[in-house]
């Protein structure tokens, strides 16, 4: 019987997948457990519409990732932070603190786990730092840590 997975079912298959299986299983445990529906013209139409559907999604979140991307290079952010000798900071600026500044001075909204740091910032001066706004956009946003 071949039957279309709603969900991703173990050494079967993956959500979307049309995959063959004996029809007891599909009987007793697909169906009934709402994992697959069975392959008939029907399903098979609502399926194609759907991928098309998360296609143009996809899509359109690509195009906007690529938009946010043009705006966070274009500008920069300047964080004001207390100072030592040798541009020695005290304390340090974290992805939270330029995620915040971002949202403040450049009104974007920009999740913080999406900032990219191997560590926080210690020292002034210009810093590049990447976000990683979809799997396939990264932007390099410029940060200017300045003594205040």
């Amino acid at each position: 019987m071949k039957v279309i997975l709603l969900e991703d079912v173990k050494s079967l298959g993956k959500k979307g997948d049309i995959v063959d299986v004996n029809d007891g299983y599909a009987r007793n445990f697909i169906l009934p457990k709402k994992k697959g529906v069975e392959a008939n013209s029907q399903h098979m139409n609502d399926l194609k519409l759907q991928k098309a559907n998360d296609d143009k999604l996809a899509k359109e979140r690509l195009e906007a990732a690529k938009e946010l991307k043009a705006k966070i290079e274009e500008g920069s952010v300047e964080l004001k932070i207390k100072a030592g000798e040798g541009g020695k900071l005290f304390g340090a600026v974290s992805a939270k603190e330029i995620g915040a500044a971002v949202a403040e001075q450049m009104k974007l909204d920009i999740d913080k786990k999406k900032i990219q740091m191997k560590e926080p910032i210690k020292t002034l001066g210009s810093h590049i730092i990447q976000v990683k706004l979809h799997k396939d956009v990264t932007a390099d946003l410029t940060v200017k840590v300045v003594e205040g």
